[in-house]
Order: C-alpha cells, then sequence, then structure tokens
C-alpha cells in the first residue's frame, strides 16, 4: 500500500526551508502531494500559477512529489485523496503552538487523518516567505533562501 502525506501551505514562495521538509517527508512516505491553499480573502505576494511553478522548479528531478492546488478545508481535500497524513514544517515554538493548535483542530473534525509536525534543519530556521518576500520587494538577492534553480 502506497504511504501519501498531504503537505499543505501558502508557499508564497516556497522556500529552501520548505524543500527540506518535503526532502526529510519523503523518507517517511512513498509520496508527498505538495498543496498550494487557495484563500479567497488573502491576496498573496505571488499568483498561484507562479506558486506551483516555483515548487516544481524546485522538486524538478525528486521522485515521489506532486503539486496541487486546493481551496477547501484541508482535512476535505486529504479525505477528497484519500490520505491519512498531512506534513507541517516548524522553525520554531512560535510555529510549533500555531501547528499544534491547528492539528488539535483537524483531529476533531477528522480524527482518522494524523498530523506530523517535522522541525527544519536548523541551517534553514531563519528562513521565512516573509523573509524573502521583503527582500523581493526591495530588489534583494533571494539565492541564499530559495531551493536552488528557482527562478523568482
Amino acid at each position: 500500500m502506497k504511504r501519501t502525506a498531504l503537505f499543505p501551505g501558502s508557499f508564497d514562495p516556497f522556500t529552501a526551508g520548505h524543500l527540506n521538509i518535503l526532502k526529510r517527508a519523503l523518507t517517511m512516505f512513498d509520496e508527498v502531494i505538495v498543496a498550494v491553499g487557495m484563500n479567497i480573502d488573502k491576496r498573496g505576494f505571488f499568483p498561484n500559477e507562479k506558486k506551483l511553478d516555483i515548487i516544481k522548479q524546485a522538486t524538478r528531478g525528486l521522485d515521489g512529489v506532486r503539486v496541487i492546488q486546493y481551496g477547501n478545508l484541508t482535512i476535505d481535500t486529504c479525505r477528497e485523496l484519500g490520505i491519512r497524513h498531512i506534513v507541517r514544517g516548524v522553525r520554531n515554538m512560535i510555529d510549533f503552538e500555531t501547528e499544534r493548535s491547528i492539528a488539535d483542530a483537524n483531529r476533531k473534525l477528522a480524527p482518522e487523518i494524523e498530523t506530523i509536525i517535522i522541525p527544519t534543519a536548523q541551517e534553514f530556521a531563519h528562513i521565512s516567505s516573509t523573509a524573502v518576500r521583503d527582500i523581493l520587494r526591495h530588489g534583494g538577492d533571494t539565492s541564499l533562501f530559495v531551493p536552488e534553480g528557482v527562478e523568482l
């Protein structure tokens, strides 16, 4: 039986830290579906098509990765795809508390779906999508913060 996990997020943009979490999740699962959430109430920095393109650039050559977008509850996407595991990455304790709260809510709504929280490797803990967006806004070099070969 194929073990599949969903790695959901806004990925605005997908960073080297996200790639670190994804690669580590691939050691636990046969397939990881990177799912870009669509939130009509939130205007992202990048349009969803660009986010999907960035993730595909970053994961080129990685086996077991699929990239999708979704616009409903994460647990509903899991149910639609027959997925029983959600992967989430955290950089620090603030991220952990936020993710734990979301995981607790998801467990109440969908007890059959488990969340796996993976702390990012220390060398990526300082990287956030917010910081990358700020660097881009000011014309800076983001190459140290995004996966190799990614064009923003």
